[in-house]
């Protein structure tokens, strides 16, 4: 029988059977649809064939692990992942940021707040999906929210979904000064786990692509004592 269209469809990936089964009733609980994997080649092929909502995915998997399954999937799909890991130091949650990740949750994690993030999650995806059609453009610089892409000088940029998100936000407020902690809210939302150095190793990763002397930026400027600005 078919889903109905207003159910969200969550994969999970893991490879402990209890923690699987957990997520699984309190997912259900809240009324979303299943789908679990239990190592990283099932996951890929799962994530083709189901086209889940949102993915919540485990860093240790046997096989391919999380971050590879991360990098793999986004090369072709935005699909909002919270990535599960047992690991606390800030280079894996840079790592994974950088792959793609959109959040993470630390085990051991209360299910209370991993709820909390997957609402947060699909929350923003679904807004982000509503989002009227509109092309944001400055110079040489054309960013089409409703396919999600930018283009420079008629060069796609390749853009992480957190980079995208970066970029449309400032060209929708050229001119304004935004402190790190704002836009961490506005990005990452207020859920979020990690700290302001997320937004300062985003906006060098943007200047990267965007920048010509990405060391002395024209467009991406800091604004020393507060944060960042974006001039058009």
């Amino acid at each position: 029988m078919a889903l109905e269209p207003h159910v969200k469809k969550i994969l999970i990936v893991d490879d402990e059977p209890t923690l699987l089964a957990t997520l699984r009733y309190n997912l259900e609980r809240e009324g979303y649809a299943v789908v679990e994997a239990v190592d990283g080649e099932s996951a890929l092929a799962a994530a083709r064939a189901e086209h889940p909502d949102l993915i919540v995915l485990d860093i240790m998997l046997p096989g391919l692990d999380g971050l590879e399954v991360c990098r793999i999937l986004r090369k072709n799909t935005s699909v909002p992942i919270l990535m599960l890991t047992a690991k606390v130091e800030e280079v894996d949650r840079v790592v994974g940021l950088e792959l793609g990740a959109d959040d993470y949750v630390s085990k051991p994690f209360s299910m209370r707040e991993l709820l909390a993030r997957v609402r947060a999650l699909l929350r923003r995806a679904g807004t982000s999906a509503a989002a009227e059609a509109e092309v944001l453009t400055t110079g040489d610089l054309e960013v089409d929210l409703k396919t999600r892409k930018a283009v420079q000088r008629g060069q796609r940029l390749t853009l992480k979904p957190k980079e995208f998100e970066l970029l449309a936000f400032f060209l929708r407020n050229r001119g304004r000064a935004f402190s790190r902690e704002q836009l961490l809210n506005e990005i990452w939302g207020y859920e979020f786990a990690g700290g302001t150095r997320t937004v300062d190793v985003h906006i060098r990763w943007l200047r990267q692509k965007i920048e010509d002397e990405p060391a002395q930026p024209a467009r991406l400027l800091t604004v020393r004592g507060l944060g960042y600005r974006f001039e058009g």
